[in-house]
């Protein structure tokens, strides 16, 4: 008896933020609307989870899900205050392979 086939490994896309260093001073005017679009992202299940990377605050990490979460990702950072106003130096959208993932 064949081996069953593998089932198809998830479609997950990492967005990768780099700050500017003052971040953290600088962010205030653009806070709450930056996380109204990731809210609004995470409710449409187009985002899995965002956070910041710390000690030290240098950088952020999002992580979108889906065979177009790549280009849902690229429309979050080019619509991103923090992104729009200077705050974020670079970004870049990477797929992310996941073989193993616990779905409820």
């Amino acid at each position: 008896m064949a081996a069953a086939a593998p089932p198809p490994v998830p479609k997950h896309f990492a967005l990768l933020y780099s700050y500017v260093p003052d971040i953290l001073e600088k962010r205030g005017p653009y806070r709450a609307e930056h996380l109204r679009l990731a809210q609004e992202s995470i409710v449409k299940s187009d985002m899995i989870i965002g956070g910041v990377l710390a000690d030290p605050v240098d950088g952020a990490l999002f992580l979108f899900r889906g065979e177009d979460g790549g280009e849902k990702a690229k429309a979050f950072a080019e619509g991103d205050p923090y992104v729009v106003n200077g705050l974020v130096t670079e970004w870049k959208v990477r797929p992310y392979l996941v073989p193993l993932e616990n779905v409820p």
